[in-house]
């Protein structure tokens, strides 16, 4: 099982930031929220911050865990662990992405994500609504 990180980054308006991922890379054409693969003696925060230095040229800050996520991709299962980031700055350069978008979380639901983001996609929806 591969271990991998995901950074819900939010910016000061709210919003969080989503990428598409480009042309010849797994799950093509699918939004997901950045991260990638956690090195060994890495913790998440610092795999998250390495990550999203590298394929987007941006800082942040992980905060706190949004919870975790096994979802078998066929020959590649992987457990996805997400948590929370504040954006700190930087331009936005993407990598292994052809587009970003920072959405308010009851607009996340008008994407189309990769499934091992779903649980958390749905979360977020169901948390931005009114009671």
């Amino acid at each position: 099982m591969i271990k991998v990180a995901a950074a819900i980054i939010h910016n000061e308006e709210g919003q969080i930031l989503i990428a598409r991922r480009r042309q010849g890379k797994s799950q093509a054409g699918l939004w997901e929220f950045p991260g990638g693969k956690i090195e060994q003696d890495e913790s998440i925060a610092e795999c998250l911050q390495r990550e999203l230095q590298e394929e987007m040229g941006i800082t942040i800050l992980p905060y706190e865990s949004f919870g975790m996520n096994e979802h078998n991709y066929g020959e590649i299962k992987i457990q996805l662990i997400a948590w929370k980031a504040r954006y700190q700055g930087g331009v936005i350069d993407l990598v292994d992405h052809d587009e970003h978008r920072w959405v308010l979380p009851a607009e996340l639901d008008q994407f189309m994500f990769a499934p091992a983001d779903l649980p958390f996609v749905e979360r977020l929806v169901m948390e931005s609504k009114p009671d």
